[in-house]
């Protein structure tokens, strides 16, 4: 799975807000054991880029414990790390409004 960057301002410019998965963007399907993989720990960079490129929301599953998610266990941010990311997030947001 490939996360196009450039899509981005093409949607805005047809008047859509656009909202990036960041999670599901990370999926690694087909894997040999038959569940869904994923690489979590890239996160916060599909998250940084979409905010830098100008994306008008982020999606992102959490859970406290993502290893007993009942879904998508392998890629979700752990929530203890969610508060942090979002700050890091609004620093870029905000250095690039300014």
């Amino acid at each position: 799975m490939v996360v196009d960057f450039r899509g981005i301002p093409v949607m805005q410019a047809m008047g859509k807000p656009v909202v990036l998965d960041c999670t599901h963007s990370l999926q690694q399907p087909n894997q040999a054991s038959g569940v869904t993989g994923g690489k979590p720990a890239l996160i916060e960079t599909i998250a940084k880029a979409g905010v830098a490129v100008g994306v008008d929301g982020l999606f992102m599953e959490t859970h406290p414990n993502p290893k007993v998610a009942k879904s998508d266990a392998e890629n979700m941010l752990p929530l203890h790390l969610l508060e942090e990311l979002l700050e890091r997030l609004l620093a870029i947001r905000y250095a690039i409004l300014t």
